[in-house]
């Protein structure tokens, strides 16, 4: 079979599963329906309707698309059949029910941002760089009943610099899930695939999970040492952002988002989340075994500024902290 007369069905939402649809329809493959999850109200009213990215490219290029509430309705699964997909590829979207994900003659396939089995779940790319990982990458893998457990057909190894953020790495791993995934696709129609069961490989033993992030979970603990908390600050940047609180005597506590920092190992006496500063050009915080410099921070209501910018209108407290 030529690739112009494989059916595909794409499935994805956010600007990470842009790429690879994108590499796909460029690439001569035939995209004949994308599955996107249904627009989002926005505005203080929730009255206006906002398409995902990946929803705006299919528009972009004319391609069908299907945006079901439900992925076990009735009226949407008659309207997937109908497409009659060869194969279908999902990226960033969600859970499929055993109904979809068997539907098509050659299977479905994921693209996850990780070296599965390592950090399964909705943020991998996240938890890799908060861990401190040095290496991370991707992985196709069919799908099967349990989330992210599928046999792997095929990954990619990608380092990760110890200044890298989130979004370095995210930019990274997204334009290479698109080659994996032409590559993929083409090793599918060569019918050369040969998959491998997750728990035969190396790197199984104890799996770091890759659970959703919520606001709560983004608060830093400074009393982890200075390498846990450089990690955990750029794992969150720039989104959804590691953040703390400001706390001046007699005054409530303000929240700030760190997007950058220093770290600086060395022993002190001072109590975690202890303010050091010369009022000009440095503004560090104690943690166990050395302070973190806070290089770009943003406050509640005001844009984000470099630590420099910050200082000039900030009235150090001697007995301010962060906590």
């Amino acid at each position: 079979m030529e690739k112009k007369d494989l059916r595909i069905v794409y499935m994805g939402t956010p600007e990470f599963a842009v790429e690879s649809l994108k590499r796909l329809v460029e690439g001569g493959y035939n995209v004949v329906g994308v599955i996107t999850m249904p627009d989002k109200p926005m505005g203080r009213h929730g009255s206006v309707l906002q398409p995902s990215p990946v929803k705006e490219y299919a528009v972009s290029q004319g391609l069908k698309i299907l945006q079901p509430e439900k992925l076990k309705d009735e009226r949407f699964l008659e309207e997937l059949r109908a497409l009659q997909a060869d194969l279908q590829i999902v990226v960033a979207f969600r859970m499929l029910p055993e109904v979809v994900w068997r539907m098509p003659r050659l299977g479905t396939f994921n693209l996850h941002a990780s070296l599965l089995p390592q950090y399964r779940g909705a943020a991998p790319i996240n938890w890799a760089v908060i861990n401190g990982e040095t290496e991370t990458g991707i992985t196709t893998f069919f799908l099967k009943h349990e989330i992210d457990t599928g046999e792997i057909i095929d990954q990619v190894r990608v380092p990760i610099a110890d200044t890298d953020n989130v979004g370095v790495v995210y930019d990274r791993l997204m334009m290479l899930g698109g080659d994996l995934v032409l590559k993929t696709v083409d090793s599918i129609l060569a019918g050369n695939v040969r998959t491998i069961p997750q728990e035969t490989l190396s790197s199984a033993g104890v799996l770091h999970p890759a659970p959703k992030i919520f606001k709560d979970m983004c608060r830093i603990d400074w009393t982890k040492g200075v390498k846990p908390v450089y990690d955990f600050i750029r794992g969150l940047s720039p989104y959804p952002a590691a953040w703390t609180e400001l706390c001046e005597p007699d005054s409530a506590p303000v929240v700030m988002k760190i997007y950058e920092a220093g770290k600086e190992f060395a022993e002190h006496a001072l109590a975690p989340g202890t303010i050091v500063t010369d009022k000009k050009t440095y503004f560090k915080v104690a943690s166990t075994d050395g302070f973190v410099h806070l290089l770009s921070i943003q406050f509640a209501g005001k844009k984000r500024m470099n630590v420099a910018d910050f200082l000039r209108g900030y009235r150090h407290s001697e007995k301010a902290i962060v906590k």
